[in-house]
């Protein structure tokens, strides 16, 4: 699909722009300059034409060493993917000397750019906006990206500007794997060594990341959807503002994914946050991968993979069912084995069982150690797969008050050992002879 790249000063509302045009509320807006560091995809379709809109951090910053050169970085690789490249000012303020700078970088690039003067709410801020054209790149476009005007036109322009023809992407994906965890434990990293580019900022500081980044890769002849998202914390330790707005995303974006692969720091060990990032996989019912990263850091034992394994199995009780993988993404020592167990688990999460071996396994279970309370025993009568994605199971039976937890705990261990069901949490719900159903 054509790339558009929205390219700009700091807080001349990009990210709000790329919002508008994609439809959701994706990237982070925030009144504070720099908020986006990272590239920021989205897809857009206009006149039945579908294509990728990229947002960018501001390019006009001070370009020394640190942080603010890597997100002038991430700018410029955008510009150089872009087809066409959106302009973004602000009418209230006019042009800057940092507008200036972007204006001369972008005559460079001999792509189709578009000035976008954004801010335009009312009839004066439409008037000045006649100013930008001193910045010899044509007619600009006046749109409010907060309120919406405008935007009809600029994406009329925007398609204009398109190959007549152009083969799409396939986007038949087989997985999308949502690459999670506490700050700084290597995620970025992780993801860079999976693209094999520097497609995310990487920095020895806590929080670099702060949208949630998608990647689609081709890995054996599939498409494979990488979800880099910023680090989560308990809820007790995120900031207000930004972070806080990135957890959010974080969370989100592992609600849209098939696999959430956890990054645990090797040289750590499981800490408490690593729990808390676990329990929202465990909650959305999404499949789960460990991967404990920097083993290339830890002194090696004897015996002390099986050690760690037990120590990781110890901490995430409630997960015990999640396959666990040592990697270094400095070294990519073992990255794809993330990718093949992402597969693994996204075909567990959409098996579908035979219902007599279902049937069987449950009466066998319950013959073997039988629920009796006051008196009273559980009959199971019947049970059902009832979904997928996570695998979803109906007992149907005489009294649903019966069960308790730990004997869906027993059950659901009895379906594993029979089915596996690899890195995927299942549900199991009762129902008794009126339907009425019961807490799982």
């Amino acid at each position: 699909m054509p790339i558009v790249a929205l390219v700009g000063r700091p807080n001349v509302g990009k990210s709000t722009l790329f919002n508008r045009l994609i439809g959701e509320h994706r990237a982070v807006v925030h009144d504070v300059p720099g908020t986006t560091r990272d590239r920021q995809y989205g897809q857009c379709e206009w006149r039945a034409r579908e294509f990728t809109v990229v947002d960018t951090g501001g390019i006009g910053l001070d370009t020394g060493e640190g942080l603010l050169a890597d997100v002038r970085m991430q700018a410029q690789e955008a510009i150089s993917e872009a087809d066409v490249i959106v302009f973004v000012l602000d009418a209230a303020s006019g042009i800057t000397a940092s507008d200036e700078d972007v204006a001369d970088l972008l005559r460079r690039t001999d792509k189709p750019t578009l000035v976008a003067a954004n801010k335009a709410e009312n009839q004066r801020r439409q008037m000045d906006a006649t100013e930008f054209y001193a910045l010899g790149m044509g007619e600009p476009i006046t749109v409010s990206a907060l309120h919406g005007e405008g935007t009809g036109d600029l994406l009329d322009a925007i398609v204009e500007w398109f190959p007549k023809t152009r083969e799409a992407e396939d986007d038949n994906v087989a997985v999308s794997i949502a690459i999670v965890g506490r700050p700084n434990v290597g995620k970025s990293s992780l993801l860079n060594a999976l693209v094999g580019s520097e497609r995310s900022i990487v920095r020895d500081e806590a929080g670099t990341t702060r949208d949630a980044i998608d990647t689609v890769i081709r890995y054996h002849e599939q498409s494979i959807r990488l979800i880099d998202t910023a680090g989560i914390r308990r809820r007790g330790r995120v900031a207000p503002g930004v972070e806080k707005f990135s957890v959010l995303r974080a969370v989100r974006a592992m609600e849209r994914a098939d696999v959430a692969v956890l990054v645990i720091d090797g040289a750590e060990g499981v800490l408490a946050q690593d729990t808390h990032v676990a329990s929202f996989a465990d909650e959305a019912a999404k499949g789960m991968v460990v991967a404990v990263n920097k083993w290339d850091l830890v002194e090696k034992e004897p015996h002390i993979q099986e050690e760690y394994t037990a120590h990781v199995r110890a901490s995430l009780k409630f997960a015990g069912w999640a396959p666990i993988v040592f990697i270094s993404a400095l070294t990519r020592q073992r990255i794809n084995k993330i990718i093949e167990l992402g597969l693994e688990v996204k075909a567990e999460r959409t098996k579908r069982v035979p219902t007599s071996k279902l049937n069987e396994v449950i009466r066998g279970a319950v013959q073997a150690h039988p629920l009796n309370d006051r008196g009273k025993s559980l009959k199971i009568y019947y049970t059902a797969q009832t979904g997928h994605e996570p695998p979803r199971f109906t007992c149907f039976c005489n009294d649903p008050k019966l069960v308790h937890f730990s004997y869906v705990r027993y059950l659901e261990n009895n379906l594993r050992e029979a089915f596996q069901f690899k890195g995927t949490p299942i549900r199991i719900e009762f129902r008794g002879r009126d339907g009425a159903p019961a807490a799982n």
